[in-house]
């Protein structure tokens, strides 16, 4: 078992007696006991659920798992996904970032170097009087520099804490890709359980008019009573209500989607309209170790790096609590005539050095340790969380999708029966030897057992989205 690290043991005594505090007890964990949550994760082979839906912990392979929506084998997902990748947003916001950050480093970088003034000046007189009058002119010219060497590592530690900043932004292009694709990859598979819900309904909406057409045949000849037709009836009329239910999903699905490839709501309309069948999963899907979210995560490493930029901050903090020391040196020529302005004779140069230390208002500098030391137990127990976080996404996708498609298949088997069950109920009516009722909830009954399946189906597919975004896939 890999020990607390110092910082850690400090963490973990402060977590501790602040919770005691709140508590009204202070016990202290055996500091010697404790673990790392990332070492828990590295050191860990196996994921905790049973791999029992097609899932193998064979490698993962980084090309497929970053186009991972092909499994599907469905172009116009393939299309989608592409445009997306290229037009969202989101994805230009967190460009932008990256811009921002790398900005931020440069100005950061400048103090690397000498800072140097130029200054330059010219002032004529003239004077009269009853004998005549006289011109006098001055000219002068400065020009200051000015270097702090970093002798403490403050300019260094910042520069390098912008490094950090850059690479973060970067881990959040790549996680605002990973949920892009799978974000638009689950409102596909919904447009498409919409779509199949809707085909169902109306299928069974044919039957439904068909058996009224029955039942009124039936009170035609005096066999029935009004209750059946009116039973009928009633079925036909509840179940075309559900229609324009699924008919607004399916717009608003589509909607949604043409926002993620940055296109106004309707845009996607004539491609998307047409009903298609719900993609089918791939037979294997490669699951890796929870190590791999340690290296592929954007996530997990953006938080990473957020850790690294602050501990750079808050060496920062530290250095400044030492002298800074500063070198100055300036070349100034004055003369009449603009013309010699640098002639030898009119120039003068001096070289300073000096060291500056702040005495009266060190408590503020090392309150300023004190906070950049809070902030980085911040963003330490938001990368733990991150870290764990992004754990619980794979163990929960991975055991959803197991089960899921054991549901999937008992639902299939209720479906068949559900038809079954209808045929013979329809035919046992019609002969006179059951009563409407029976059929009536045995029609009912299909259609549920129906539209169940085409919602399993839909589950199963975005079981496996999620998997695929619990393992940071979507981005190259």
């Amino acid at each position: 078992m890999e020990r607390c690290t110092p910082t850690q043991q400090v963490h973990y005594r402060r977590a501790t007696i602040v919770i005691g505090m709140l508590l009204g007890t202070v016990s202290v964990v055996p500091l010697a006991d404790c673990q790392s949550i990332q070492s828990q994760v590295s050191g860990t082979q196996n994921w905790n659920t049973t791999l029992a839906g097609g899932e193998v912990p064979g490698p993962v392979d980084e090309a497929a798992l970053s186009q991972w929506w092909t499994v599907f084998n469905d172009p116009i997902l393939n299309s989608i996904e592409e445009r997306a990748l290229k037009s969202n947003l989101d994805l230009r916001t967190a460009l932008s970032n990256i811009e921002q950050a790398r900005a931020n480093r440069l100005s950061a970088s400048g103090s690397y170097l000498p800072s140097v003034t130029v200054m330059g000046s010219s002032t004529g007189n003239r004077t009269s009087n009853w004998s005549g009058g006289s011109l006098t002119a001055a000219n002068s010219a400065e020009l200051q520099a000015s270097w702090e060497p970093d002798f403490f590592g403050a300019i260094r530690k910042n520069v390098a804490s912008h490094d950090a900043s850059i690479q973060a932004a970067q881990e959040g292009l790549r996680n605002t890709m990973v949920t892009l694709t799978a974000e638009l990859a689950t409102d596909y598979i919904n447009l498409r359980s919409y779509q199949a819900q809707l085909a169902v309904t109306q299928s069974n909406l044919v039957k439904y008019r068909e058996t009224y057409e029955m039942t009124l045949d039936k009170r035609r000849s005096g066999l029935v009573a009004d209750l059946d037709v009116t039973q009928a009836l009633e079925t036909v009329q509840s179940t075309e209500a559900t229609v324009p239910v699924l008919e607004t999903s399916i717009q608003q699905t589509m909607n949604a989607m043409a926002i993620l490839l940055a296109l106004r709501p309707g845009a996607l309309d004539a491609e998307l309209a047409e009903s298609k069948p719900i993609p089918v999963v791939s037979a294997e899907v490669a699951v890796g170790i929870p190590a791999d979210l340690l290296r592929r995560r954007p996530d997990v490493k953006q938080a990473e790096r957020q850790v690294a930029a602050q501990a750079l901050q808050a060496g920062v903090a530290k250095a400044n609590l030492y002298p800074t020391f500063s070198l100055t040196a300036t070349f100034l020529t004055s003369v009449e005539n603009l013309l010699n302005v640098f002639s030898p004779a009119g120039i003068g140069s001096a070289v300073a050095g000096s060291v500056e230390q702040t005495i009266l208002n060190r408590r503020a500098l090392h309150a300023q340790v004190k906070l950049q030391n809070a902030l980085l137990d911040q963003y330490e127990v938001a990368y733990d969380s991150t870290l764990l976080g992004a754990v619980k996404d794979v163990e929960n996708s991975l055991y959803a999708f197991g089960k899921d498609q054991v549901k999937r298949k008992s639902l299939a088997e209720a479906a068949d029966s559900a038809e079954q069950a209808a045929e013979m109920s329809r035919e046992l009516y019609v002969s006179g030897l059951e009563c409407f009722l029976t059929v009536e909830d045995s029609e009912r009954t299909v259609l549920s057992a129906q539209n169940n399946l085409v919602q399993a189906d839909a589950t199963v597919d975005t079981d496996l989205i999620a998997i695929y975004k619990a393992m940071g896939g979507g981005w190259k």
